[in-house]
This record gives structure tokens, sequence and C-alpha cells, in this order.
């Protein structure tokens, strides 16, 4: 993770980053010379002759700077200076028109900081604080990222690049698990920490040309709080492995156990070839088991199909094409059907089918599969049949359903009103013939969404208190809380707290003696952004008589949010908190669709909760008079 060496010097660009006006843009060969901070970027580069046909133009959005377009018109590079101090501190390289990574100087002195992978090119976010080029921490990485930098560090025999992987304490005392649970995860972390440069040497699980092909892992689970005095949930994945190829042949590298720290996953045990004993679930089977014997290499029949799964999501992540697609989408159903044919345990194979289905109703959803109904129908009656794997039938079925509504959506004219009234049948005849499925609160919580967007508020409250109380300890459950609570909000008072994207506290309960809009929105929400052009507009006018808007901003990137803001600048607070629509300013008042306004009146009750932008003025004219 070091920096390599540059054509043309990171720090040159600082200086030369924005032409005055009057001056010459940087050429082409120049930009197209730049390269990523991070070695094993997959990004566009032209060669030769594409060169001369590359343009570069000022940068339109975002902050000054430049972008380089291909012969095509797609985008290449884009650098940025986002804080106009005429210094880019931006870098952005992209992979067929979609960014995958970015260099970033946060703090506006010269050298990079931050370096983080997006699209198409994971979600990891770097942190850089000595600016030397080598990650310190990892601000955001997921599990199935996390297991491939292990192996990266085994391969590299690279110990710092493991150990920044490593669960911390200061991490390990702000997850509040525990006394019991913090004594034995610290005495584990220990034992990680001081043996792992003796694995480095010894270690014979992954060669240097070892590569890591996928993750393997049964779903993670939720340690509730108030377990031996935990102070908060904690997720967690026991029995992760990581699955590696080496000179053609698989192999399988336990991972153990890992655990959820805001955005990033953190490691916990040391690598082993053979599966390790669990930490949270003791009675959880380790991760899908696609190794043969005691030797961790896979048979010779699941590694073809493990070899014929990849080259079908290379060739999917290359082509644009509909009718490619659907005949890759097929055939990666067929091969998931055959991985789980050949499984050897239950859950594994149990494991290989909810993949099939999601993978299969998503491909229907998309438009790129429309013969996959047939193949979940198929499903479902072998299913039936199957004594061992019977209880997985509501899974498919439902994904069946859900990809079945999607598919008549889609078509020319479709009948919407009749379309829903025959998945809302779906969704009740569902949950009454399985009552108690793991599907079943995606299921109400569907059926919830819809009576409330019709208008049938009473039988939407029903069905989201069946949700608490039939599966209170589902992921669900808070969501489902939460849109009850907005539900029967008007005339009570709510409340709010949370900081700014800035780091300052808001508290809805100070601003009693305003009319408060409470506005959730996204930076990809188009309708949100042109409410807010409309808010902006009204806190001229009304501010003086006491109208105080509340922004909440439900991105999953902050970035974006920070983008955004400093492109348009917005005079009232902008809550955030890391999660999106599943985040805690979310899940509090059930967030389901954006944009979402509630109107409080200068009492501090909720007069509106659900007011449409066109409706505002005449509200706020009322309670500020």
């Amino acid at each position: 993770m070091r920096r390599m060496p540059l054509c043309l010097g990171l720090a040159v660009w600082m200086q030369i980053a924005v032409a005055a006006p009057g001056e010459a843009a940087p050429t082409v060969d120049q930009a197209i010379g730049l390269k990523p901070v991070q070695q094993g970027i997959g990004y566009n580069t032209p060669l030769g002759e594409q060169v001369k046909k590359c343009k570069i133009e000022a940068a339109k959005s975002g902050g000054s700077g430049w972008v380089i377009r291909g012969e095509s018109g797609q985008l290449l590079r884009r650098f940025l200076d986002t804080n106009n101090d005429n210094k880019l501190d931006q870098w952005s390289y992209y992979k067929d028109g979609l960014e995958v990574y970015r260099d970033v100087d946060a703090n506006f002195n010269g050298k990079a900081d931050q370096y983080r992978w997006l699209g198409t090119g994971g979600s990891r976010w770097g942190l850089d604080r000595d600016e030397d080029g080598s990650i310190d921490s990892w601000k955001v990485i997921s599990p199935e990222e996390a297991a491939a930098e292990v192996i990266a560090a085994l391969s590299t025999k690279d110990a710092k690049r493991f150990q920044r992987l490593l669960l911390s304490t200061e991490e390990l005392k702000a997850l509040g698990v525990g006394k019991t649970l913090e004594k034995d995860l610290r005495e584990r972390l220990a034992t990680t920490r001081r043996d792992f440069d003796s694995l480095l040497k010894t270690q014979k699980m992954v060669a240097s040309n070892a590569k890591w092909l996928q993750f393997g892992a049964t779903r993670p689970g939720i340690i509730p709080a108030g377990t031996d005095g935990a102070t908060a949930d904690l997720l967690a994945y026991d029995h992760a492995a990581a699955i590696i190829e080496t000179d053609g042949k698989h192999g399988q590298v336990s991972i153990g156990t890992l655990v959820r720290v805001s955005d990033s996953w953190r490691i916990v045990d040391l690598p082993k070839s053979e599966s390790s004993a669990g930490f949270f679930y003791a009675s959880i089977e380790r991760a899908p088991d696609v190794v043969e014997g005691s030797s961790g290499n896979i048979n010779a029949g699941l590694q073809k199909l493990l070899d014929e799964l990849e080259k079908i999501d290379e060739q999917s992540a290359a082509t644009t094409s509909t009718a490619t697609l659907a005949t890759l989408n097929r055939s990666r159903a067929d091969v998931l059907e055959k991985i789980a044919a050949q499984a050897t345990k239950l859950e594994d194979r149990m494991n290989w089918v909810r993949q099939f289905a999601d993978t299969v109703s998503a491909a229907v959803q998309s438009g790129e599969y429309p013969k996959g109904i047939q193949r979940l129908e198929s499903m479902m009656s072998k299913l039936a049949k199957d004594k061992d794997a019977s209880s997985l039938v509501p899974y498919v079925k439902f994904h069946h359903m859900t990809a079945e509504y999607g598919q008549k959506l889609q078509k020319p004219n479709a009948d919407f009103v009749k379309i829903q009234g025959q998945w809302v049948k779906d969704l009740e005849a569902f949950v009454k013939a399985y009552p108690k499925s793991e599907s079943t609160p995606d299921v109400i919580l569907q059926l919830a969404m819809a009576n409330e967007f019709s208008g049938k508020e009473s039988s939407a409250s029903k069905w989201y208190s069946k949700i608490i109380s039939d599966f209170a300890s589902s992921a669900i459950a808070t969501k489902a809380a939460g849109a009850k609570r907005r539900l029967e909000s008007v005339g009570r008072s709510i409340e709010l707290r949370g900081k700014t994207v800035d780091g300052l506290s808001i508290d809805l309960a100070e601003h009693r003696g305003k009319v408060v809009l409470i506005h959730y929105w996204a930076t990809w929400c188009q309708p949100c952004k042109e409410d807010l052009k409309t808010i902006k507009a009204l806190q001229a006018k009304y501010a003086s008589k006491g109208f105080a808007p509340i922004g909440i901003n439900l991105d999953n990137d902050q970035q974006a949010l920070k983008d955004y803001l400093r492109a348009t600048a917005l005079s009232w607070p902008q809550l955030y908190e890391e999660g999106g629509l599943d985040s805690r300013l979310a899940n509090e008042l059930g967030v389901l669709t954006l944009p979402t306004m509630l109107l409080i009146d200068k009492s501090g009750r909720v007069v509106r909760r659900n007011i449409h932008s066109t409706e505002l003025e005449t509200e706020i004219a009322k309670l500020t008079k």
C-alpha cells in the first residue's frame, strides 16, 4: 500500500492544479500520466494513439479543476480543487465511465491523506495520518474486503497490513460488549497480535502469488444489548473464510471472527488453514463448506464450478448488453444451482440456494433475465420435495413474488392500481401461509409500506405493530417501531437529536417557539434537491417570523454530502450519521422513502407528518402569524 512512482509527481499537480484565467490548462499527457497513490487500482488508461483522441476540459461541478474524457466522451479522470485555494485536493480515476478510486487531500496541505475505492472498485476508505502514502487505518471496509486484505497481508508478508485490520483497544471499549465478552476479546486479540509475526514466517496457506476470490460465511448475527451487560447491539460473523486461488487451484483460509465497528469490519483471530472455533455463536456452522479433505484443496468438480462462476462475473462486469446479460445470468443460475447440489453440509447448501434466489430475483427486476421467474418457480418445486431444505421455500417464494411484481411494473401500459392490489393480496397470503419464516418480517414491512402509501394508515400501523411484537429481534423491528411512531406523531411532540456534518449538536427541544421543518433528503434524490430550493426561498421569507428548517441527510457516503454542500451552500443545519436509510436518524421515525418532511409548530408538536413542498408556504404562513 505504498506510494507508486509517478510520471508526474503529486506535488507538481498541487502547484499547477488549477490554471488561473488566461493560463493554459495542463496537457492530456500530463493528466493521463498521473497515477493513484495506492497500487492495484483497475481503471481505464488510454495508450498510444488513444491519448491523442482524449480531451481535457474545465470541471463543471464539485469545484474547479479538470476533467479528462476519452474519444467517446467517457470520463477517464477528474482532478478538483474543492476549497478554491487554486491547488488540487481530489484526484478521481474512472473505469467504464464510473469513478472507482479517489485520492483526497482532506486537510488541504498539499499531500493526499485519504484513499477511497468507489463504484465497482469497492467501498474501502483508508486514512493516512502521516501522509506517507501508506494507509494507517480503515474508516470504511466491508467484511469481504477485510478478508481480501488478510490474504494480501499473508501473501506479501506485510504484518502492518494485517495489524490495521485488528480490533483496537479503543474500538473494543467503545463496543460496550459487557465485561466478560470484553475480557475474552482482549485476550484473544492479544494472542493474535503476539503470534502473527511468527505465523508469517512459517505459514504455507497463502503463497506469494495467491489470489483472493470470494468471501464465505453464514449470515452475521447480532449480540443484543443487555447480554452480559452490553450497552449496544453488536453485529458479528463467526467462522468467516476466504476462498483463494494459487496456480489454478482453489483453497480456503479461515478468517474466524469479524465484528462491525461503525462502517468498518475488524478482525479478531489469526488466519488458519482450518475453521476456527466460534467465538460468539457456538452453535453456528462454519462458513460454506467448499473445502474437501484436510489439505484445504477444493475437489475438482467444485473447483471447475467456482472457475465458471468467476468467469461469468467478469463477463457480466464487462458488458452492458441486455441480451448478453440475460445469457450470463442464466449461466450464473445454472452454476449456483450445481454448487448447491454438491454442498455436503445442509447450511452450506441453503446459503448457496439463498444466493441463487437473491441473484435471479435481482436480475429479473433489472430486466436482465426475464425467464428467471421460471427458474425461481422450479427451485421452489425442488425445495418442497426436499425434507431437509424445505424451510427455504418461503425465502425463494418471497424473491419470486418480488421479481414477478417488478416485472409486471416494467410492462408498457402497466395497470399500477391492479398490480399493486394483487401485490398486497400476495403479501397477505404469504404471511398467512408462513407466519414465522425468516422472510416474513420483510414481507410484513412491504405490506405496511403498501398500506401507508395508499393512505390506509390504520392498516399500516397494524402491520408495523406486528413486526414489533412478533419479530422484536429482527433487524427491521427498529425501523417498524419508528414508522409507527411517525404515523402517530401528529399532535404530539417528538424527539430529535444529532450532529451536523460539521460536528455541531442539534436538539429539536431547543427550537421551541419556532416553526420547524424537518427535511429528510439525499444528494442522489432529485426531488429532494428541488425541495431544497423551495426551503431556501421560504427561509429567506419567513426566518424573521420564526421559521427554522433542519435537514437530515441520508446519503450513505458522507463525502457526497460534503461535496454537495461545497457546491450548494445551505444556511440551515444538516444532521448526518452513517448508515443512510438504515441510520439511527432514519430509523427513529421509520423513514422509508425520500423526500420525507415533517412540520412542527411553535409548541413542539407535529402538525403535518408527510407534507409536500407545494403545501409548505400555506402552512408556514399560518403557523408563523
